[in-house]
């Protein structure tokens, strides 16, 4: 088990109830009253700890490296899953997955970013950051779900789109900005959800959707609060700062109307009750699929464009000739 910076009170409870349990196998003496006290405290201390979190805790949280990923999550959401692979332009793209899956006895695309659960995974994932490929495979699951009318759902959860050279070579840029069009005029549903971090054009490019939930311990930012503190202090040692001043916990981002819902964690995080989390992400996805499928395509599409043409402030400026005229 792993434990961030902040959970140090949380750490120190788990070791003495283990001490306690190693006492009782060598001596055979129960020990239950004292580890069920131990656990009550367990359980106090992450209610007050995740109560509490500022920002930076928030983001510590949301890249725990025991936090469930999208794989996990449909395979415990969907009743089979059949995965697809392919852009048919170049290769697979493993930090981009995708697939039909069952839930409730319907037929879903879930597509989704990939990060791996051990070292070897992450670098067969390439740590969930998608090459141009990914994002043509994804788009060609979503054109294959509008062909047969199926419901879409996006899992975003990746530190942004893979920045290499050979990546910049095949369209990255291209790849997202394809993405983003295609995404505003599908005619079928389309839910996207941050599981975790949500970086950048690499999180946009499967983001555009009727609904944008985000889960309650994640973060949506064009930028991660490191880049940030980079760019204006020349140095990550103000990622603290730089992160609050973005603003991207699903609190923030529900005030200013950006997305559509925040989905509760358990205490102590996603990761600290996994399958809690993927029954309540299940009973969510089903929630609104629901609501959205009660509308007729042009309904949405309308939806959508008026959704994320209300974000940020702009003003039309008159032309000269209409100055004049």
């Amino acid at each position: 088990m792993t434990f961030l910076d902040f959970e140090s009170p949380i750490a120190a409870l788990v070791e003495e109830r283990e001490k306690l349990k190693q006492i009782e196998l060598r001596s055979g003496v129960s020990m239950s009253d004292k580890t069920s006290e131990i656990e009550t405290k367990i359980k106090e201390k992450q209610k007050e700890l995740y109560s509490n979190l500022t920002t930076w805790q928030r983001i510590q949280v949301s890249r725990h490296p025991e936090r469930p990923y999208s794989l996990f999550y449909i395979e415990f959401v969907c009743d089979s899953f059949i995965e697809l692979f392919g852009d048919r332009h170049f290769k697979d793209d493993k930090a981009m997955v995708g697939g039909f899956g069952s839930l409730n006895g319907e037929t879903v695309m879930f597509i989704g970013n990939q990060k791996g659960v051990n070292t070897k995974m992450r670098q067969y994932r390439n740590f969930g950051m998608a090459n141009p490929e990914g994002y043509r495979k994804a788009l060609r699951l979503m054109k294959l779900a509008e062909k047969f009318n199926k419901p879409i759902v996006t899992l975003i959860d990746t530190p942004g789109a893979f920045p290499g050279e050979e990546a910049e070579q095949r369209g990255q840029g291209e790849a997202i900005a394809r993405n983003l069009f295609e995404m505003v005029n599908l005619k079928v549903p389309v839910l996207c959800i941050v599981i975790g971090e949500g970086a950048s054009g690499g999180a946009l490019g499967i983001g555009i959707g009727d609904k944008l939930l985000m889960l309650e311990n994640t973060w949506y930012s064009v930028i991660s609060p490191e880049s940030c503190s980079s760019i204006l202090w020349r140095s990550w040692e103000h990622k603290e700062k730089a992160a609050n001043a973005l603003k991207p916990t699903p609190n923030d981002l529900f005030k200013y109307k950006i997305i559509d819902g925040i989905v509760k964690e358990p205490c102590g995080g996603a990761h600290s009750n996994p399958q809690e989390m993927a029954k309540t992400l299940k009973k969510t996805i089903h929630k609104y699929l629901e609501e959205l499928k009660a509308q007729t395509p042009e309904e949405r599409i309308e939806n959508r464009i008026n959704k994320f043409s209300k974000i940020g402030v702009y003003e039309t400026l008159q032309t000269k000739e209409e100055i004049q005229g």
